[in-house]
């Protein structure tokens, strides 16, 4: 490095800023000035001349992230404009200096090499401990490189400079073989170093990428001579390499190392050179035993994949897995594992197939277990590893031949293989899609991925699942599923198996294909990998198809059939599957189609000289072996046997092997290239043929392959095994094993002669072993005329293939063996389909969480009609019976305060999320401010104690009480409870609030809601309409009123059913907050509770309503109703009502069924009067007569009630519509009404009456002052369409209460006639009237004559008018019309909230808070976690949740654009309702794509918010601590 000579002041300025590690005020005062020209091209000069000291400066630098952002930020405006770069690169070595600079800062870091000779080795590798590694520090000049090398004219300039070239691959070389992994082999390693984080970012930036950009210069003919000049350097580097770690010909063991960079850049190379360039490969290849040395490595880190995978480095911790699935994962694979298969399928295509395939053994360490004896011993293996070794060394054999990556296959067929294989393992988003297709490494290289090609290839491969909501409460993205014919023609497991990370992706490949074939009623077992057709190769790679026609790999063929044939262990059916798959390649791929007939000729002399007779696969399939000369321990079953007499008539006899070893000997002398060849294979037949050992079923028992003690290991022997089978009889007897059948394969074309014409049949494409064994042998059958004639001969001594004396025990064992195995599978399906109908069962009775609307199969007492009593399970002890008041039972249920009824509003339009200034909501409109208004009122004028039963609360902080309809005894409960408080696992609930999870269903709840014992349906017993009079029934309900104390369960005598029901009343209590309880004006008033406890039973009901859609049309016994807990929370309720009493003057029913006798009592009084009949809520009384009354009611006493307050709603009706209509109208009703007066069916019609309300009503000032909205309701029709909507809603509940308390389906109807089917099934409806004539007047029933009780109530309101004028109509019980509760409508882009939001400031303290957030139900904008927002140690969301929703709160964060729900002390990340244009949700924004709305998902989170089921199905509850 020179020393610097400053000759001006910009240098002087740039060596300071340096210096000072790049302040950010410097480096945009430097950067202003680069448009001026003259200075861009001063400042670039300068900066290359400080790189050295740059790279100087950084490497001490303590804040070497910030520094490098800066250095980055300003040469990437330098680097990247191609003519300034081009000039610098002449005028200033650019290239040279950057190269050097980056060969001196790696050169501070470098160790010894340990690979392979630790001592002897000159190689020098970085370490990748050092900070320079471990903090990427070098990154800001490996970038800058990469960035002028994607300039073509400097490119160029580098690939035609020698000495650059030289000095590359040298810096390359320091990469080559670092983070060396040695196999730990007796205890655990001490500390799991997690330097390979490092040594693979370093390959990837370093190496990798400015090979990709370099490779993306040499793309046409032209450009042969830049790939001619890597290639040779790249060479002469590796050759280097091998010399400096003293390679001759073996890896040294238990050593691997996956950064191979030179390797993997003469690779890359290479297959640029064949498919773009067109050169000639040979030209460029070194020789033989360069090739040979090239491939061990490479080879090596394959072997150690299975070794890795095969738990065989366990003691090295988890990282050496990590570094196994770093090597395949997306973003590398194409740098790492995709170039050593290509330099492997290139050396096994130019090498003697013979010492490939016997190198792969060897390095997979299963060279041992290639035996046809039933036992061997394995040196340099433990027996548990090698099934998964063979498994790997076959596998990684189908890989090297089936794969076209680099082979001849285009870009976008690659794509799409790449997209097929990711898909078939999982459905994808898009974005993951994007992520995992390998891209080339260089951001210029044309294809990547969101291009068009991708796009295409991605519609063309896959179908689009919309987003929907699973059951289960999972939020699903839009995924892409493969389409149908993908799976049928393109799936291809080979592939799959090259780019899975985790092993159970290859799994889950299979299982999806699997349940492809059963659903599209392909294949219905389990099948088999399919066999793809491939690609053509390319014919410089042709040589790759010897592999599968040499001997070597058919003898290794042969001896895995046998075995698997002769049940050896350590085989498995993936062993087979490779073993057909191999057979299934040679024969697709055969050299040239040999004559049959000079075959025959040749066949009688045939060459002694080893197994087979050629090396093609398909005659020498075909080849009977007769016996085999093996190596077997002492101990062996093989050899107690004398060999047969006649041993050398045929195969391999003793004078054999002696004449193959003279061969040998002499080939050695001819070349001296191969002499380490023939060395290896010498080594490799002497094993095989020590090995290969041949036993029939018969001959040998089978045995325990257990040894004696590992020290005294039996000697080897060599025996003679006699095996007379060729490959396609073992096909054939395999068959037959499969299918666990004698004689099940028959030639398909000796019925069907076009199946050898058009052998690509569908049938034949999907199945299992038995499939392909098929398949392969059609295959051999169609390719020779003498492979289909032995066929059909095998095929016709259907009798066992050997001499039958032999047959006897070990056959017939394997055959009863496999019978038992059958009969007990079978009997496994049965139990298991036993299991699944139970589990089936159980789900539906139980498990209907998902949504309100599905139906439930479990009544709550699940008894007949006629049973006295109702019987509970516990769920718990398991036990059933009644509940009795010593042992009471209770129901599951979960409590909950709720305000979704309090946001109900009276137009049927919902509100939309402000996202201006000027849309604000303010919430005067709902029914909760409504009815809180009315209360208001009603306390100003009126005695408080009236006044709390006038109306209901519970509109906001109501209590809503669910149940999942399971039982338990309420003792057993507790117990339950003391577990859970002693288990100190972490739950997601709070035992001490007592809140747990349904034993059986593990729904959430937190109390227990005591049944009522006795009678289940008394409901039948009571005839609906009775014969008593109205009068005799008035005067019964008033008698049963006014025996407070007879409870059946009295409360004086303490039992343990009544202290759970003051348990759970406390229970109810605490649910809500105070506020929402106190309504009345002295604090602590049994009125409050009075008034709270009727609220319970009402909000429940109206619920219950809204749930159903806001009327009863649907009819039925709906889901509610299955598992309803109103009945026991009627018993309840009831319970504590009765202990207080209503004082007997002051009992509303007196005043609806008795004309009162003095008038003048009132207002005499000094205290404020009574709430007049007419502002009193009808559904209210309903509630307050029901459970005031001794339980079980009767039903005709029930009817009753309603009855007399039908008449009341009816007259409230007929005041509301009289003061609506103006006062003409008003002159014409009250005079048509007279006149029909003394009709007989006066009292029931609607136009007297109103005609009697107007004229009484008229007595006071109450129609005074005219500023009513005119209502235009002179024709009759709409009058009585009026007065029918005005009566709905208290029809409404009480159809639900009488269906929960005495039974009965609700009828299902028409919404126009909605009201006459509630009135009849009600009983207010005589049933002789037929329906077109009509009117609703006609269900009123007096008690008592009408027009006295109307004059009675209306007097009242004339009295009130009297001293508060303006009150009177403004009191008057309108019509209520209440839409269903909805959230706040969205808009549909995602921006038009995030620009409106994310910028609006706190109103606290004025400033943008970080996370700001939306309640969705009242568009309230509050700060999430903020500290300027906390009150008394509340944060503003938690304290919003309980003041809007009663602890329920629902906000969609801001710049995350996701919602959290917050229910009490717990809250939970439901998910977004945004999705991007694939259906994809972008947490936290991160992408940065447009989000849209989806529907069908905010349609969900209302229908959970309505239906409180947001504890049920969301499954990640974690506590706030009060800080959202």
């Amino acid at each position: 490095m020179d020393v610097l000579k400053h000759k001006c002041f910009l240098e002087e300025l740039l060596f300071w800023t340096i210096k000072y590690e790049f302040p950010q005020k410097m480096v945009t005062f430097l950067l202003n000035m680069l448009p001026d020209q003259d200075y861009k091209i001063a400042f670039t000069k300068t900066f290359v001349q400080h790189y050295a000291f740059i790279m100087k400066t950084l490497k001490k630098s303590h804040e070497s992230d910030t520094m490098s952002n800066r250095i980055v930020h300003i040469s990437v405006q330098l680097f990247s404009n191609e003519e300034l770069a081009r000039q610098v690169t002449e005028e200033c070595q650019l290239l040279d200096i950057m190269v050097t600079v980056l060969l001196y800062m790696m050169e501070s870091c470098l160790i010894k090499s340990e690979l392979q000779d630790e001592e002897n080795s000159l190689h020098v590798v970085v370490n990748c401990g050092e900070a320079l590694l471990k903090n990427n520090t070098y990154w800001p000049l490996v970038s800058d490189f990469i960035n002028i090398l994607s300039h073509q004219s400097v490119a160029k300039k580098f690939l035609e400079d020698h000495g650059l070239l030289v000095t590359w691959m040298n810096f390359v070389s320091f990469f080559q073989g670092m983070n060396l992994n040695k196999r730990e082999l007796n205890e655990h390693v001490e500390f799991e170093s997690q330097t390979y984080y490092a040594a693979f970012a370093a390959e990837l930036e370093a190496c990798a990428q400015p090979m990709w950009g370099l490779l993306s210069h040499c793309k046409v003919r032209e450009t042969q001579e830049y790939t001619r000049n890597v290639v040779r350097y790249c060479l002469e580097a590796l050759q280097d390499w091998f010399d400096a770690i003293n390679f001759v010909d073996e890896p040294a063991p238990n050593q691997v190392t996956f950064h191979l960079p030179l390797h993997r850049y003469f690779a890359m190379f290479l297959s640029k050179a064949v498919k773009c360039q067109e050169l000639d490969l040979d030209t460029i290849l070194p020789d033989q035993e360069m090739l040979m040395k090239l491939m061990i490595h490479p080879l090596q880190i394959q072997a150690s994949l299975s070794e890795i995978h095969s738990n065989m480095w366990v003691r090295n911790g988890l990282q050496i897995k990590g570094q196994a699935m770093t090597y395949v994962q997306s973003h590398f694979c194409n740098s790492m594992i995709d170039p050593d298969i290509y330099l492997l399928q290139v050396c096994a295509s130019r090498l003697d197939p013979d010492y490939f395939i016997s190198s792969v053994f060897e390095r997979f360490k299963v060279v041992d277990l290639l035996t046809m004896a039933s036992q061997h011993q394995n040196t340099v293996l433990d027996s548990e590893h090698e099934r998964s070794m063979l498994e790997g060394a076959l596998t990684f054999l189908v890989l090297l031949l089936s794969l076209r990556l680099h082979l001849g296959m285009t870009d976008d067929e690659i794509l799409r293989a790449e997209m097929v294989a990711q898909l078939c393992m999982n459905d994808r988003t898009h974005s993951s899609l994007l992520d995992l297709i390998p891209e080339n490494p260089n951001p210029k290289s044309g294809i990547i991925p969101g291009s068009l090609s991708f796009e295409s290839v991605l519609s063309a491969v896959a179908d689009f699942k919309a987003p929907v909501f699973e059951p289960g409460g999972s939020m699903q993205q839009g995924m892409y599923t493969p389409k149908a014919e993908v799976w049928d023609k393109e799936f291809d497991p080979v592939m799959v198996i090259l780019r899975t990370v985790y092993r159970r992706d290859v799994q889950s490949a299979m299982d999806r294909y699997t349940a492809f074939l059963k659903q599209s009623g392909k294949f219905p077992g389990n099948p088999w990998p399919p066999y793809k057709k491939r690609t053509p190769l390319h014919p410089s790679y042709r040589g790759l198809i010897k592999l599968l026609h040499c001997k070597t790999l058919h003898i290794v063929l042969f001896t895995l059939l046998y075995k698997i044939l002769m049940d050896h262990q350590n085989l498995s059916e993936h062993v087979l599957c490779m073993v057909l798959y191999l057979i299934e390649l040679g024969l697709e791929n055969s050299p040239e189609q040999e004559s049959d007939e000079e075959e025959s000729a040749g066949g009688q002399e045939r060459c002694h000289d080893s197994w087979f007779p050629g090396s093609n696969l398909v005659s020498n399939m075909r080849h009977f072996i007769n016996y085999v000369r093996v190596r077997v321990p002492e101990t062996a079953p093989e050899v107690k046997r004398e060999p047969p007499a006649s041993t050398s008539s045929d195969g391999l006899a003793s004078s054999q092997s002696s004449r193959r070893k003279s061969l040998q000997r002499e080939n050695s002398g001819t070349a001296q290239v191969f002499s380490l060849v023939a060395e290896r294979r010498k080594k490799f037949q002497e094993i095989i043929n020590r090995n290969t050992s041949e036993a029939n079923q018969v001959v040998r028992p089978k045995t325990s392959m257990k040894w004696s003690a590992p020290g005294a290991t039996p000697q080897l022997t060599t025996a003679i095994l006699e095996v007379k089978e060729s490959i396609l009889s073992l096909l054939i007897k395999l068959h037959h094993k499969l299918s666990g059948k004698q004689n099940s394969y028959y030639p398909p074309w000796l019925d069907d002669v076009d199946v050898l014409i058009h052998p690509e049949i569908p049938r034949y494409s999907h199945g299992d072993g038995m499939t392909a064994v098929e398949r392969i042998l059609l295959k051999a059958a169609v390719q020779s005329r003498l492979n289909k004639r032995i066929i059909e001969e095998i095929c016709r001594k259907v009798t066992p293939p050997v001499p039958p004396k032999k047959i006897s025990s070990a056959e017939k064992k394997t055959l009863d063996k496999e019978e038992r195995r059958q009969k007990a599978r079978e009997r496994q399906q049965k139990l298991l389909a036993e299991f699944a109908s139970r589990q089936k069962s159980f789900m539906e009775t139980a498990m209907d969480v998902e949504s309100p609307d599905a139906d439930i199969a479990m009544e709550v007492a699940t008894s007949e009609q006629h049973v006295s009593e109702a019987i509970y399970d516990c769920v718990i002890c398991g036990q059933s019976g009644p509940s009795t008041e010593d042992r009471p039972t209770g129901l599951v249920v979960l409590l909950q305060a709720s305000s979704v009824l309090g946001q109900c509003r009276n137009s049927p339009e919902p509100r939309r999320l402000p996202t201006s200034e000027e849309e604000q909501i303010y919430p005067w409109d709902t029914c909760a401010a409504l009815h809180d208004v009315r209360l208001t009122t009603l306390q100003r004028y009126f005695k408080d104690s009236s006044c709390l039963q006038a109306v209901s609360i519970g509109w906001e902080g109501g209590v809503y009480v669910q149940t999942c309809g399971h039982t338990l005894h309420i003792d057993c409960h507790k117990s339950y409870m003391e577990s859970l408080r002693n288990d100190q696992v972490l739950q997601g609930f709070s035992v001490d609030k007592g809140e747990f999870t349904c034993p059986l269903c593990r729904q959430f709840a937190n109390s227990v809601l005591p049944c009522y014992p006795g009678n289940n349906m008394e409901r039948s017993v009571w005839p609906s309409h009775s014969n008593k009079c109205m009068q005799d029934l008035v005067q019964e309900v008033e008698d049963l009123q006014e025996q407070l104390g007879t409870f059946p369960v009295s409360i004086s005598s303490e039992t343990n059913l009544s202290k759970e029901m003051e348990s759970v009343m406390k229970d109810i209590k605490s649910t809500t907050q105070k506020k929402y309880t106190d309504y009345s004006k002295t604090p602590g008033s049994p009125d409050n509770d009075f008034l709270f406890m009727y609220s319970v039973a009402r909000t429940n009901l109206e619920l219950e309503l809204v749930h159903r859609g806001g009327n009863l049309c649907s009819g039925g016994a709906s889901t509610a109703g299955k598992r309803s807990c109103l009945n026991q929370l009627f018993h309840v309720l009831a319970m504590h009502m009765r202990l207080y009493s209503i004082d007997s003057a002051y009992n509303p029913w007196r005043k609806l069924t008795q004309p009162s006798q003095d008038k003048n009592s009132e207002l005499v009084s000094e205290e404020l009067p009574e709430v007049p009949v007419l502002y009193r809520d009808v559904s209210s009384l309903l509630l307050i007569q029901i459970l005031t009354m001794p339980q079980p009611l009767h039903k005709e006493h029930f009817t009753c009630i309603i009855k007399v307050l039908f008449t009341l709603l009816y007259t409230q009706a007929l005041a509301a519509l009289s003061v609506k209509c103006s006062a003409e109208d008003r002159m014409a009703w009250k005079e048509s009404g007279a006149l029909k007066k003394n009709t007989s069916s006066g009292e029931k019609s609607w136009e007297v009456l109103l005609g009697h309300v107007i004229s009484e009503l008229s007595k006071g000032k109450i129609y005074e002052e005219e500023e009513t909205e005119e209502l235009a309701v002179v024709n009759p029709d709409s009058v009585e369409c009026y007065l029918q909507q005005f009566c709905l809603p208290f029809l409404r509940i009480t159809s639900l209460l009488q269906h929960h308390l005495f039974g009965g389906d609700l009828p299902s109807c028409q919404e126009d006639e909605e009201f006459t089917v509630l009135a009849s099934c009600l009983g207010l409806l005589p049933s002789f009237q037929s329906a077109h004539q009509f009117t609703s007047a006609s269900c009123l029933d007096w008690p008592v004559p009408a027009f006295d009780m109307i004059s009675q109530w209306c007097s009242e309101l004339a009295s009130f008018a009297g001293r508060h004028p303006d009150q009177v109509k403004a009191l008057l019980i309108q019509e209520p019309k209440w839409d269903l509760p909805r959230l706040l409508q969205l808009p549909e882009n995602y921006n038009t909230i995030f620009q409106y939001y994310h910028r609006k400031t706190c109103s606290v303290c004025t400033k943008v808070p970080k996370d700001p957030a939306v309640c969705l139900v009242c568009g309230t904008f509050v700060c999430l976690k903020g500290l300027c927002c906390k009150q008394q140690s509340y944060c503003e969301c938690v304290l919003h949740s309980q003041n809007c929703g009663a602890g329920t709160g629902i906000f969609l964060l801001i710049n995350a654009s996701v919602i959290i729900i917050i229910r009490g002390h717990r809250f939970c990340l439901w998910g977004s309702v945004y999705l991007d244009a694939h259906g994809e949700e972008d947490r936290d924004l991160r992408r940065g794509k447009p989000l849209y709305i989806c529907k069908e998902r905010y349609k969900v989170l209302e229908q959970q918010w309505v239906s409180h089921t947001f504890d049920h199905i969301n499954k990640r509850w974690g506590p706030h601590y009060n800080g959202l």
